[in-house]
């Protein structure tokens, strides 16, 4: 059976006007930034965003660079019993490292022996817990294990997905988190080692700088001690 041609135009605005229109869709646009540590400058951001890191450090903090995987990596301040401690942080002002409600993953390959591990060391992170939003990758306890932390930009309560597994064996680990709606999951060389559920609405959004090896140069800064490499975000 064959539509006139009338007919035929009043299906298809019909049909265009209970299809959305793929625009209506369109979330914001996905962001991804990477540090290898490798080239020229070890602190330059990898995927082009521009987004270098600059340290911050103090009583001497600095970090030194170790071959790695045919490139480099960064060794942060050994371990110090007696204050003051070398501190040293890697900052980058990042407004688009906020994911907001979006679907975000981010880890790093770390190196941490038994002796470097303390009650909290700090991968990266963007925000403050006692501060507004947060998310981050740490490390803590004698037995090394890792977590994936959030919280929302309106209620201080602190999440955490814990590994069921410690790195602090002084071998290279992958770490990896992931949000998905109401779920993060840590990955512990490609494997999920521990999950936790949170609010499907929890939000990251605040104006703080994304941190790598620790908060700051500041006397509880979380200082990491081990050695870092291929740190990276990816949201949306």
């Amino acid at each position: 059976m064959r539509l006139s041609l009338v007919a035929g135009c009043a299906l298809v605005l019909g049909l265009a006007a209970v299809m959305p229109a793929a625009a209506s869709t369109a979330g914001p646009a996905a962001v991804a930034v990477r540090y290898t540590f490798d080239g020229p400058s070890p602190l330059a951001e990898a995927s082009g965003r521009g987004l270098d890191l600059s340290p911050v450090s103090r009583y001497g903090g600095a970090f030194t660079t170790v071959a790695h995987n045919g490139g480099r990596a960064l060794a942060f301040p050994p371990p110090c019993k007696n204050e003051p401690c070398p501190r040293i942080a890697l900052r980058a002002v990042a407004t688009e490292l906020n994911p907001g409600r979006r679907q975000i993953r981010y880890g790093a390959a770390v190196r941490l022996a038994a002796d470097e591990t303390t009650k909290g060391e700090n991968v990266l992170q963007k925000g403050y817990s006692a501060r507004g939003s947060q998310y981050k990758l740490q490390i803590d306890g004698l037995a090394g294990r890792p977590s994936c932390v959030f919280v929302d930009d309106s209620d201080p309560l602190i999440h955490t997905a814990v590994s069921s597994v410690g790195v602090a064996d002084n071998r290279w680990h992958t770490l990896e988190c992931r949000r998905s709606g109401p779920h993060v999951t840590i990955l512990v060389d490609g494997v999920p080692r521990g999950r936790t559920t949170i609010p499907a609405g929890l939000s990251v959004h605040n104006r703080l700088p994304f941190s790598i090896g620790g908060k700051g140069s500041f006397a509880d800064n979380d200082q990491f001690q081990g050695i870092l490499d291929e740190v990276w975000v990816e949201i949306g």
